[in-house]
Parts: C-alpha cells; structure tokens; sequence
C-alpha cells in the first residue's frame, strides 16, 4: 500500500531521532570524539545502517520517507528509485516498494569489467529518478550519484535521505545550483533536542554536542 497520511514534518522528525537514539545509532562521546572520513573530529556518530536490523522502525520510516518523497516532490514525479551504494541500496528497494516503481542502484564507480556499468537494473533514457540514501553530511557524495544517473539519459533532481547533519553551511544550496531539492527526515538539532527531552545523555556531553554543532569547523576535543 502507498502511504498517504502521516503525522506533520516536524513530528516525523522528533520521531525519527527518538527511533535512531532508541536503536544505538546514534553515539555523543565528547571526551573520545569519533575522527570522520574527512579526518576531522566531532563528539557526534550516526549509524543508519543499523535499521536494517530492526523490522518495525525500518518500516516506520520507509513509510515516512516515502510520504514525504510525495509531499515534498510530488505523487507522480518519479518513474524510478536508485540507491546509492552501498547504504542506499537496501533503503532504495523498500522506497520503490512503496512508491510501486522501478528499483535500481548507482556504484561509487565503474566495476571494472563487463559492461563497466555504474548503473545497475534498468534505467532509461527520460526517466524521472530520485536518488535515495540513508544519510548525507555535505551533499558530495550525491552529486557523484547524480552525475551518474543523468550519464544515462534520465533526470535526477532530487536526493532523498534519512538523516541530514545539517550543520554545515551551504549545502542545500550546492545541491539547488545542480538542480537537486535535499528531502529528509530528521537533523543532528532534531537528535540533539530529543536526546535533551530523553535525559538520554549527560548534560556535559550534550552541551558539548550543542557546540559542536554551533561551529563544527572550530570545535575542538580541548
């Protein structure tokens, strides 16, 4: 069946950071900060991959990400979900489930043999796709995604996600200029403002966390 009523997008949001605190994936350690891809440090961690594991939430926010795919974008915008690889596959085959449409999925890159194919399943020339994935920090990654799929004849204009830091300056704005409108559930402000409502951290660490998150670029273990 395909979602059509659920509750308000901030409600989605404050659910969504309670299911993500409730599953342990998300981690605030400010006295051993967790070092990102980038090399940079910060008193933050989130893990969606974890949903998978987890029958009822993953469901929960499929059903989320699908209606606010519709509400945001629109009920018949799209003719095919990608996934991006490799979190975003798994959640790409469920939104497509729900939406009732074609499922396929983006590599990081060619595969280096066969068909070379960055593109996997069936993606044509004029197709309407929406790029999911379980989370994004500054948009990059998406770009790269969406590059890939337009290489094949179809649009891409809009990414949907999970979780989005939104923390760092610009980046809606980076994935406006390419044409691509940023769908998502919930923020690290979400997750910090209902880990205060839960008492679920220390108010040491949570006001570490709130400061980080006010200046991540300059936060610092000290």
């Amino acid at each position: 069946m395909i979602p059509t009523s659920f509750p308000s997008k901030e409600e989605i949001a404050r659910l969504t950071a309670g299911m993500l605190i409730e599953i342990g994936a998300i981690d605030f350690n400010a006295t051993e900060p967790f070092t990102h891809a980038s090399g940079k440090q910060a008193p933050t961690y989130v893990d969606c991959r974890k949903l998978i594991s987890f029958p009822r939430i993953r469901s929960t926010l499929m059903d989320f990400l699908a209606v606010t795919i519709m509400r945001e974008a629109g009920f018949e915008a799209f003719d095919n979900v990608a996934g991006g690889e490799t979190a975003g596959i798994p959640f790409g085959a469920m939104i497509a489930e729900r939406l009732a449409l074609p499922m396929t999925y983006v590599r990081k890159k060619p595969k280096g043999y066969g068909r070379n194919a960055r593109i996997e399943g069936v993606m044509t020339e004029g197709q309407r796709v929406i790029l999911v994935e379980d989370l994004t920090t500054d948009g990059g990654s998406k770009l790269s995604f969406v590059d890939a799929i337009r290489e094949t004849g179809a649009t891409c204009n809009a990414t949907a996600v999970i979780f989005y830091y939104g923390i760092f300056e610009g980046v809606e704005d980076n994935l406006a200029k390419h044409g691509v409108q940023l769908l998502s559930l919930c923020t690290w402000w979400d997750v910090l403002a209902e880990a205060k409502a839960r008492n679920a951290y220390d108010p040491e660490t949570l006001n570490a966390v709130e400061a980080y998150l006010n200046d991540p670029s300059g936060w610092s273990p000290a």
